[in-house]
Parts: C-alpha cells; sequence; structure tokens
C-alpha cells in the first residue's frame, strides 16, 4: 500500500533527500571514488548501477556492494541503496567469475529449448547468485519483440519474433528473478525490436510503426507482463518514435509515451526508469538540466546517468532548478519518491544490504548452477537443417580426413575469461549508431582465432586428431582459404550475426559455392554452418545443406556446439518463435494417448504442472492458486471425469482435461497443456476424449466450455490476441455468441469507502438485505437459482449455505418480502477458497469472497446488484479481510462495480453449443 505524505519519514520532507532518490548514477572504476562517495553522502543518492567496469569478480562485487551501503547507512540514509546490474545472460552480463558465477544461454537460447520451466530456473539461478553479491535489482528481462528479426541488432539478447512466445518466456523469467527475492526492471519500453537506423534526423535510431502497430505486436509482451503483476520497474528506452499520430525524439523524455502509454493504457504502476541521459544527442538538443527535468515531467521516477561526474551534478542541479522555477512540483517528486521507496521495501532492507552471503552461499550452490548450465546450453543447440545427414562428425569424417574451421573476426562477450584477460586493452575507436545498440561495453576487437580457439581446440581433442583453423575477414576469400578447402574434407564456418555483418554472407556463400563445385569433380567437401549468435543468418537459405544454431559463443555454448557436432548430445532446439511453429505444423494431427486422471498416480503431477503454467502464464491466475484438489467436487449431483496424456515413463504430466455434467449439461471445466509440449496436437486429443465422454451422457441438452463450480474457469480466459477463442473455432465450438463473466476485486479493502449516495439510493429503492446460513431456510434461494442461473450454480449455493460457519447467503427482497436477487459471502478460511482461485491467496492474505451474484434483469437491477455487492464487502470488512474477491458478474454487470471501487482482474468467455454439433469428432 502507497504512504501517504505524512506517513513518510520526515527525512523526505527535505527536497535534496527526495530528489537523490529519484536518480541512478554509476562510475567508472572497480573501486569507491571520492565522487560515488560524495553523491551518496553529500546528495543523496539512492540507486547506484553497476557495469562490468566496476566488477571484477564475485567476491570483489560483494565488498563493494556492502562499501556502497554502509556509506549509505553511515550518511543516514533511511532505507538502503537499489543496487541495479545487468545480467541478461548468453553475451550480456556485466558480472563475471567462472569459480562463482555460471554462464547461461541467452534469451533467445532458452526459447530454443521451448521449456518455460528451464528459463524460470535460469533466472531464478541467475538472480540467487547476483543477490548473494548485494544486487537487488536485476535490469531485465529484455521484454522486445524482434518484428524485423534479421536486422535487428538486439539480437538474441531478445525472445524471438513471436509476442505471445516472447510473453510466456519473459513472465517465467520474472517469476524466476522475483522467487530470488530480486526486483525485476522490463527493457526496452515501448521496444527496441523494430528500429530503423536509417533517414534519421537524430543521431539514434527511430520506431516508425504506429500504435495500431504496436499494440499488435510489440506492446503485447509489455502488456501481459504488467498483467501478470510481479514487474517492478519498466526501462524506457531513448530511441525516437515518428508516425502519423506521434513524433517524439527520445521516448523516455515524453509524456505520450511514459504518462500515457505506459501508465495509462497499460495500466503500469511501477518505477519507470529512463534511458540513460548521456547520450551524446540528448545534450546536444536539451543540455543535461533540460533533459533530467524532461524525464521527470514525462513520468519516468528513476533518472540515470551512467558515469559522468560532472554531467551528473549537472543533472542534480536541473532537478532542482526544475522545482524552483516551477516546472515540477513537490507533489510530482513525491509521486516517484514514494514508488521508489516501495520498490526498496520489497527487495531489500538494511538487514540484507549489509550483510551479503558472497561465497559462502555461491560455493555451496555453484554445482547445481553448472548442471543447469550445462543441461541448458545442451538443449539449447539447434539443428535447423542437415539434408545430407552431416551430423555427427564421427560417422561423416574418416580420422585421417582433415577438418578446417573457418571464424570471423567478431568482438569478444563481456563474459568470458578471454574479455577478462583483455578488458585493459579495450579498444575505445568511435562506433556508428548501429553499434552503439548492440552493446553498452565497447569491447576489444580480437581475431577470430582469439574468441574460437577454444572451439578449435575442443574439435581438436574431440577427433583425437588435426584440425585447420582460421580467420575470414571483410577482405572476402583469400588464397589461403582457398588453399586450405582444397585439403579438408570438412569445412565448419561459423557466422555472427551475418546479417549485421554482410562480409560474412558473401564469405559463406562463396565457399558453399566452391565447395559446390569441388564436389562435382568428386572430391568430398562436405560443409557445415553455424550461426554463433542470430539464428536468422542462413535460417531461410536452403542452399545451405547442413545449419547448425547456438545463440551466443560464450565459452560455455561452444562446448556444448562440439558435443553436439561429435554425437554426445542430441540437438533438441528449435528456431524461436514463428519459424519454431512452422516447423511443427506437419506434426499437429500427431495421436496421443488419452487416459482417466487417477488422483494418486497423477495428483502431485498436475499441481507439478499447474505451477509450470503459473511461472510462463499471463496473467498467471487461475493457476497460481489452483491445485490437483481443485476439479474434484466429490458432488453426488455432478458426474465428472477427468483425462490426462502423460509420460509413463518419467509420470510427467503434459496435458489434462476436467469435464463435469449435471442435469443435461456437459461442460469442460479446465483444458491446457504443459508449455514446451503445446502445437503437437495433445490439446487436440484431450478435447476429443472429453467431447466424446460427455457426449455419450443420456439426456445431454447442452455443451458449454466452462464452468462455475469448480470455478476455476468459469469460461474461456480472454486474451487481447484472441488466440484462446480461436483455437476451440478450430477444434470445432461455435464461438460466436459467448456469455462475458468477470472476476473483479478490491485490492485494498482498508481504505475503501462506499460511493456517496448508494446507501440513500437503496433505501429510496425499499430494498433490504439479510444473511442466511444452512439449509433449513434455502428453499427459495436455491428456487431462485434454479430459475435464473444454471444447475451447476445451484450446487455452488447449495456447497456454501452447508458451510455454516464459514459462508452464507445474503439475499436482497422489496417492501412484499419478494427475493430480488441472491449472492454468497465467504470467508477466507471458506472451503470454497479450493475451487474458485480468486478467494486463495498466494501471499498469504486473508480474501474475503463475494460469490455468484444472481440478480434477473429489472429496472432497478444494477442497483440491486451494487447492494449485494456493498454488503459482501461490508462482511468482508467485518472478518478483517485484506482484499474482496467478486467472482464473477456477467457481461456489462462489471461497469457499475467499477464504480464502487472494484478492479476487473480476469475475464472469461462461457461458450454453449448444441451436441448436435458434435456429430464428427475424428
Amino acid at each position: 500500500m502507497t504512504k501517504s505524505d505524512s506517513e513518510l519519514d520526515p527525512l523526505w520532507k527535505d527536497l535534496d533527500w527526495a530528489i537523490g532518490q529519484m536518480l541512478i548514477m554509476g562510475w567508472d572504476g572497480t573501486e569507491v571514488t571520492p565522487q560515488i562517495r560524495n553523491l551518496i553522502e553529500n546528495h543523496h543518492l539512492g540507486s547506484i548501477i553497476l557495469t562490468a567496469k566496476n566488477l571484477k569478480s564475485a567476491e570483489q562485487t560483494a565488498s563493494l556492494v556492502q562499501e556502497l551501503q554502509t556509506i549509505a547507512r553511515q550518511a543516514g540514509h533511511p532505507q538502503p541503496l537499489l543496487i541495479a546490474l545487468d545480467q541478461e545472460n548468453g553475451g550480456v552480463n556485466s558480472l563475471f567469475d567462472e569459480d562463482y558465477i555460471c554462464q547461461f544461454p541467452s534469451a533467445m537460447g532458452i526459447a530454443a529449448t521451448g521449456s518455460t520451466e528451464l528459463a524460470y530456473s535460469v533466472a531464478k539461478a541467475t538472480a540467487t547468485e547476483v543477490s548473494a553479491v548485494g544486487v537487488n535489482l536485476i535490469l531485465g528481462p529484455v521484454l522486445d519483440v524482434l518484428t524485423n528479426a534479421r536486422h535487428q541488432p538486439l539480437g538474441v539478447r531478445a525472445t524471438g519474433d513471436d509476442p505471445q512466445e516472447a510473453s510466456q518466456f519473459c513472465i517465467a523469467a520474472i517469476n524466476g528473478f522475483k522467487d530470488a527475492g530480486v526486483a525485476t526492471c522490463g527493457k526496452h519500453f515501448p521496444s527496441y525490436g523494430n528500429l530503423d537506423f536509417l533517414g534519421s534526423s537524430l543521431d539514434m535510431p527511430i520506431i516508425t510503426q504506429t500504435l495500431e502497430e504496436l499494440s499488435l505486436s510489440a506492446l503485447v509482451p509489455f502488456r501481459n507482463a504488467i498483467t501478470a503483476g510481479r514487474l517492478d520497474a519498466m526501462f524506457v528506452g531513448g530511441c525516437g518514435i515518428q508516425n502519423a499520430g506521434m513524433n517524439v525524439m527520445h521516448a523516455c523524455l515524453s509524456d505520450q509515451v511514459v504518462d500515457e502509454l505506459l501508465r495509462n493504457e497499460l495500466g503500469f504502476k511501477g518505477v519507470a526508469i529512463s534511458e540513460c541521459l548521456e547520450m551524446q544527442s540528448l545534450i546536444q538538443e536539451y543540455g543535461v538540466k533540460g533533459g533530467t527535468v524532461m524525464a521527470v515531467e514525462a513520468g519516468n521516477d528513476l533518472i540515470l546517468l551512467c558515469r559522468a561526474h560532472d554531467v551528473q551534478l549537472e543533472a542534480i542541479s536541473g532537478l532542482k532548478l526544475g522545482f524552483e522555477n516551477g516546472i515540477i512540483s513537490k507533489e510530482r517528486i513525491y509521486t516517484s519518491l514514494k514508488r521508489v521507496l516501495r520498490l526498496k521495501s520489497i527487495c531489500t532492507s538494511w538487514q540484507k544490504a549489509l550483510n551479503p552471503p558472497g561465497l559462502s552461499l555461491l560455493s555451496k550452490i555453484h554445482p547445481s548452477h553448472l548442471t543447469l548450465s550445462r543441461t541448458a546450453y545442451d538443449q539449447s543447440i539447434a539443428v535447423v537443417r542437415d539434408k545430407e545427414n552431416l551430423l555427427p562428425l564421427s560417422q561423416s569424417l574418416l580420422q585421417e580426413e582433415e577438418l578446417l574451421l573457418l571464424t570471423p573476426l567478431v568482438k569478444p562477450l563481456p563474459a568470458s575469461a578471454a574479455t577478462k584477460s583483455m578488458l585493459e586493452k579495450s579498444n575505445s575507436k568511435a562506433r556508428s549508431i548501429h553499434e552503439k545498440w548492440v552493446h553498452q561495453e565497447r569491447g576489444a576487437i580480437m581475431s577470430g582465432e582469439g574468441v574460437f580457439r577454444e572451439l578449435g581446440r575442443s574439435i581438436a581433442r574431440i577427433r583425437n586428431g588435426k584440425l585447420l583453423h582460421t580467420s575470414y575477414t571483410a577482405n572476402g576469400l583469400r588464397p589461403v582459404h582457398e588453399n586450405l578447402i582444397n585439403r579438408a574434407s570438412a569445412i565448419i564456418i561459423v557466422t555472427a550475426d551475418a546479417n549485421r555483418n554482410l562480409y560474412q554472407t558473401g564469405f559463406t556463400k562463396h565457399v558453399a559455392m566452391m565447395c559446390h563445385m569441388l564436389r562435382g569433380t568428386g572430391q568430398k567437401k562436405s560443409l557445415i554452418v553455424v550461426a554463433a549468435s542470430s539464428p536468422y543468418d542462413f535460417a531461410m537459405d536452403k542452399s545451405i545443406g547442413t545449419y547448425v544454431c547456438t545463440f551466443d559463443f560464450t565459452e560455455t555454448a561452444m562446448a556444448s556446439l562440439v558435443r553436439t557436432l561429435y554425437g554426445e548430445i542430441v540437438p533438441q532446439g528449435s528456431m524461436p518463435g514463428t519459424l519454431r511453429k512452422t516447423k511443427k505444423v506437419s506434426k499437429t494431427r500427431q495421436q496421443w494417448l488419452v487416459e482417466n486422471y487417477d488422483r494418486e498416480r497423477d495428483g502431485s503431477a498436475l499441481t507439478e504442472l499447474l505451477r509450470t503454467l503459473a511461472r510462463s502464464s499471463t496473467p498467471s491466475l487461475p493457476y497460481l492458486t489452483t491445485r490437483a484438489q481443485s476439479f474434484e467436487l466429490f458432488n453426488p449431483h455432478v458426474e465428472e471425469a477427468h483425462f490426462v496424456v502423460r509420460n509413463s515413463s518419467t509420470k510427467t504430466l503434459y496435458g489434462f482435461v476436467a469435464t463435469y455434467y449435471t442435469k443435461g449439461i456437459g461442460a469442460i471445466g479446465g483444458l491446457f497443456v504443459d508449455p514446451s509440449k503445446r502445437n503437437v496436437s495433445i490439446g487436440r486429443s484431450l478435447h476429443r476424449r472429453a467431447m466424446r465422454a460427455l457426449l455419450q451422457k443420456q439426456g445431454i441438452k447442452r455443451v458449454q466450455l466452462g464452468i462455475t463450480f469448480p470455478g476455476v474457469f468459469p469460461g474461456v480466459p480472454v486474451d487481447e490476441s484472441g488466440s484462446n477463442k480461436s483455437w476451440f473455432d478450430n477444434v470445432g465450438w461455435d464461438t460466436q455468441f459467448p456469455k462475458r463473466l468477470t472476476n473483479m476485486v478490491i485490492d485494498d479493502l482498508g481504505s475503501w469507502t462506499a460511493p456517496e449516495g448508494l446507501l440513500q439510493s437503496i433505501q429510496r429503492a425499499s430494498i433490504s438485505f439479510d444473511l442466511i446460513h444452512g439449509l433449513d431456510n434455502a428453499e427459495s434461494v436455491l428456487n431462485h437459482i434454479a430459475t435464473h442461473a444454471g444447475p451447476e450454480v445451484v450446487e455452488l449455493y447449495r456447497f456454501a449455505l452447508q458451510e455454516t460457519n464459514t459462508s452464507g447467503v445474503v439475499r436482497a427482497k422489496n417492501s412484499m418480502d419478494n427475493l430480488l436477487g441472491t449472492v454468497i459471502i465467504c470467508t477466507a478460511a471458506s472451503r470454497l477458497s479450493t475451487y474458485i482461485p480468486p478467494l486463495h491467496s498466494a501471499h498469504g492474505e486473508d480474501i474475503g469472497g463475494i460469490i455468484a451474484p444472481v440478480v434477473p434483469a429489472t429496472a432497478q437491477s444494477t442497483l440491486i446488484l451494487q447492494g449485494l455487492a456493498f454488503m459482501g464487502v461490508r462482511q468482508n470488512k467485518a472478518h478483517k479481510s485484506a482484499k474482496s474477491a467478486l467472482s464473477w458478474v456477467l457481461n456489462e454487470a462489471h461497469e457499475p462495480l467499477e464504480a464502487m471501487g472494484f478492479e476487473v482482474q480476469q475475464t472469461f468467455d462461457e461458450i454453449t453449443n448444441s451436441p448436435e454439433n458434435w456429430s464428427d469428432l475424428s
């Protein structure tokens, strides 16, 4: 709950202190400098960003962070410093220590595994490691969608080009970070996934898509991550936006982007962090003082200034001047202050900040994390094509035949031993605009032999024979290359972002043509192309017969590559996003064995599947608070039958479907599949079995998707893309006329008050309310429900009335004692929370329930509904509930409840069809 000004520490009334909390700054050097000490002690700087230039090892990092926090504590800071770090894995890690910090695949490499469970585990391991050295804010995950995948500098830092897949993997990563106790920061809003580097008058790339186009693709993961509810901060990019509706020179300086788009349209309530304001284009255009004020005006809460001390002091001066000039109000400063303090309260404390576990924890977890690292890399390697069955090389290349390795010139990755040994020799030559957006750090250029030397050594060791190895450059195919190609029987060419380094494309095609010609003379010239970064280099070029992707060229990735080339592991990875789906089309009619659900055998596996779905779905409800027992009613009036697709060897569940039948109505009450097993027809197989079971029932009158008791899925979850509903369209449902059910919530019941005039309106209408328990007085209520709702709602009311200590029914009556409407009220202790996920808290709060209001349509129905909801809230408050969950209201009935302070939590479409629609289930 956000603190009011009166609840804040009196220290924050000093605006110098408050302004210090609105800045996040860094410096160059591996020790505390007088400049950074001055910022913390005298300018009350509240947040620090660490980069590779600050960090030598895990031990040094823990010591450095502890020293920074001690300085803050001694300087009187009420809360610890935020310590932020880029640790995206793959090629973007600020902290490297091969003895204690593990290397994991890039975001796209993790997506290539197809496993959101692995994404969660890797994110949790990464966050656990950086937390051990005192970091409390991880600048990730990357939420960008590669709309123009082949030409974007983000490359493998992003998940891929499919917005829904990106959402799943990013939410899994967020959950991993959060479960390790670290705060999260999505980036780069509104998108770095389709930047235009041509035709810009700015010294930076621009977004040319319209807001409508962005909303359909680029903004989807941002929206879904916000909806999932665990994203603490958002990094707002510095790119330009030029389209018909917006002309913005720097996104992070625009209130259209931050306040309107991010906060108002997407509903983000966390901390907005600006791109670094030390950009030359910004300095030239506005100056640092002006830019800093504009960033705050736009809606940013933390202003990033990376390393130049004079620029940082100028920014502080600018904020003070902005307040003195009346441009920035006191209220605006305190709005950001409260957001930042709330973030700090979530991720740190003085006890935690001053006592990082450091090496003692890292040494314990390192062995298991090394195993996880190897598993993740091994599962990420993708053999996209192998037309001539060249892999494994142990079977296609004889011992006496020569193997040639050709590698490009590349910048070393920060997370590598090679880089650590060369950091002091970093080359600071000017980069192009495009290059600046590839990496924050300037790495030294070193030869292909340097970066890929260990790859060559590993191949030579595993084949126990000679390896020819040389690099290639923009100078193209040279006589030395031709001589080596003539000698070798097999050639491996490594590329790294060939679409942005076109000499690599030209060189590879030239070698491929030469090999083709030599094969025509009877010579053996096997060609394998390895994309060691972006998988798009030759993804669509079928002339490259054997094509392997590793998604980064860290030493760990190259070790997995060698194991793949020589058959020690079977490659499991696949192309990310839309290319993965294209590849899987041929499998969509696969048949799976469907078995009856067995509680003893499958119960724990079902609960584990639900946890996996919670980590990778948006919103995470209803999966987050659902367990296996949520689907089993044991009700004599309801027939239930549930089915699974499972791996009988590992006991893992791949998918689950629940069915119910009562009084002529058959319903599917839940159908879900492990995210890593989607697009291979498991859902179709489960659906077919469920429908066959329901249609065999005597007297069936209608079939429906969704059921309100149990209320895990009252209908098909509504998603913006419409993908859920379209899936059911594709398996035969007519989804044109759904019944909309909305779950709602009051998150802060303690501060809720009744809308002005509501009680007076109820009294004028002569509507009265009473609360009943037990079945003795319930006949009129059950008759009312049977008349105006389905038979499953009757069973829901019957269940609630029998729970006399924890639930009851509120009746609305007119002056003639006629029943106008009803609603179930329950406390947090009610067994209804087992079956209705919104009532069950994942975080331990007491949640009161207002369940299944049934109000026939009349002129007074809106007022009756509001009255029933008001009575429910009053009962929930009386039982000391922290929240009120209202599940569910029909169609547009949520609108008058929103006016009362309820917020929409999740919406579902209940879909009803006639059994005659299902004559063919082939």
